[in-house]
């Protein structure tokens, strides 16, 4: 495999300049490191950042000579925001001149691109200013300037009679799962290991629930999400509980939205969507990721296509009219036909939105630590299978309502929620945005309180292990007390 370099000669932006130089080259392994330290093993190509007071020399290196040097002028260092696009356009004007590549997205390494489309939405500028920044600031293709724009703007409609002041969204997560795929990176734990301490947890997710109640009585609650992890995992007995304990502590007469991510069809049982139907949840969500049988067995889903098609038909047959199915691109061993099938599949069955997710090679999946084992299977994304993804989504009646992107994301494309009329997750949007408060309960939890309307924000975090939380629940709870104090 080949190597490059970074080397900075002072701490800034290191973090942007290594993710746009491994978005060109996701096939290499990419090292960053400061002048005087001296890295491990030797370098195909070095890239050095040399800061100036007033100026800004990049220059590359390949094999001891130097083939590629650009230097720019700031004209306002003290701007930081300034200085960093500056910067990220050189690298990404040298490395594209490098490869001969394009970046979908140019220079953008953050994963919420959409914000730089809401805000002069806000202050009123028109369609044609954004998508001139977008393009001239940022190196957007003209489509992903497009899609950013067209979201913002179906964001800003869904959004509308949100109280962002006064109001706030609460998660609650069950961090268990039957099997922990492949690709997974969430803070999931093997239902099989956890299964005698299960009603444990609830006893410490409802003192949780019960204090958040409570104390943040004096806000409205507007949605609800109970995601994992796997909720449905749980017993139908232990998901009653759960939703009971939601449905009649919090008020719910202001809810919006009340999703329960049912997630593996292979966890779903009449019983427990009965269960859900008792309580006032208004979408749900069965994922298949693939509907190649092939590919569920390698990533380890424990399920199988017939399974997702039975829970979905049971679901509707309970009155669900809120089904969302979510779908990996980019998975080990699937191209544009693996893709294709897939979406005949889900066409056929007919959902109400359809969130379409790049995979993301997180260095927490197993995917990533036993990548040498994966070497001969292709990891595949490309523009056409996206396309295909919004045409397929435009045909079934859906329009794309939000997005968010993802470090080592395959293709360096994007996630992309797409729904039909009324049918939108306003969670999804309000996570992604940062405009209103949420509240996480459970393992794993980020609390983020939005304040001064959206110019600050302060995380308060849930330790992420079940036996942690276990053990430091009372911890737990007075960081959430702490947090609304000091906001």
């Amino acid at each position: 495999m080949r190597r490059t370099g970074i080397e900075f000669n002072r701490h800034d932006y290191e973090y942007d300049v290594y993710s746009l130089v491994k978005a060109f080259i996701p096939e290499e392994e990419v090292v960053s490191f400061y002048s005087g330290e001296s890295p491990a093993g030797e370098f195909d190509r070095l890239l050095r950042v040399e800061y100036g007071d007033d100026r800004i020399l990049c220059v590359i290196e390949e094999q001891g000579r130097e083939t590629l040097r650009e230097q720019v002028k700031l004209t306002c260092p003290e701007d930081r925001f300034a200085t960093k696009n500056l910067l990220k356009q050189t690298v990404y004007r040298m490395f594209s001149g490098l490869t001969g590549r394009t970046l979908p997205w140019g220079t953008l390494t953050g994963i919420r691109p959409t914000k730089l489309a809401m805000h002069p939405l806000e202050e009123g500028r028109s369609r044609e200013e954004i998508a001139a920044n977008l393009r001239e600031t940022y190196f957007l293709s003209e489509k992903k300037t497009d899609l950013a724009i067209d979201i913002a703007v179906r964001e800003r409609k869904i959004l509308e009679g949100m109280d962002y002041e006064n109001g706030y969204s609460l998660y609650v997560g069950i961090p268990f799962c039957p099997s922990i795929c492949l690709y997974c990176s969430f803070g999931s734990h093997p239902l099989k290991k956890w299964r005698k301490r299960v009603d444990e947890y609830l006893d410490c997710l409802v003192r949780e629930l019960d204090f958040t109640a409570g104390h943040f009585s004096d806000k409205k609650l507007q949605t609800v999400y109970i995601g994992g992890g796997t909720p449905t995992s749980l017993t139908a007995a232990q998901l009653d509980r759960v939703l009971e304990t939601v449905a009649t502590r919090f008020p719910m007469d202001e809810v919006r939205e009340f999703t329960v991510e049912a997630g593996r069809p292979d966890t779903i049982t009449e019983e427990k969507l009965a269960v859900i139907r008792r309580y006032p949840v208004s979408r749900i969500s069965i994922n298949p990721q693939t509907m190649n049988q092939e590919t569920l067995d390698l990533v380890g889903r424990g399920h199988t296509v017939q399974e997702i098609v039975e829970a979905f038909h049971m679901a509707r047959d309970l009155g669900f009219d809120n089904i969302n199915m979510d779908l990996i691109v980019g998975l080990p061993g699937e191209g544009y036909g693996e893709v294709a099938h897939t979406l005949e599949q889900i066409r056929a069955l007919g959902p109400d939105s359809l969130t379409v997710h790049s995979l993301a090679l997180k260095r927490a999946t197993r995917l990533h630590l036993f990548r040498d084992q994966y070497q001969e299977i292709s990891f595949a994304n490309s523009q056409e299978i996206m396309s295909l993804c919004e045409q397929t989504a435009a045909e079934m009646g859906m329009s794309p309502y939000y997005l968010y992107r993802q470090k080592n994301m395959a293709g360096n494309f994007e996630n992309v929620g797409y729904a039909k009329v009324d049918k939108a997750g306003i969670y999804n949007i309000l996570i992604m945005e940062e405009k209103q408060s949420i509240i996480a309960c459970g393992a794993g939890g980020s609390t983020k309180f939005v304040l001064d309307r959206g110019n600050r924000i302060e995380r308060v975090e849930n330790v992420k292990s079940v036996e942690h939380y276990l053990a430091r629940i009372d911890e737990m709870i007075e960081r959430k007390r702490a947090g609304k104090e000091k906001s």
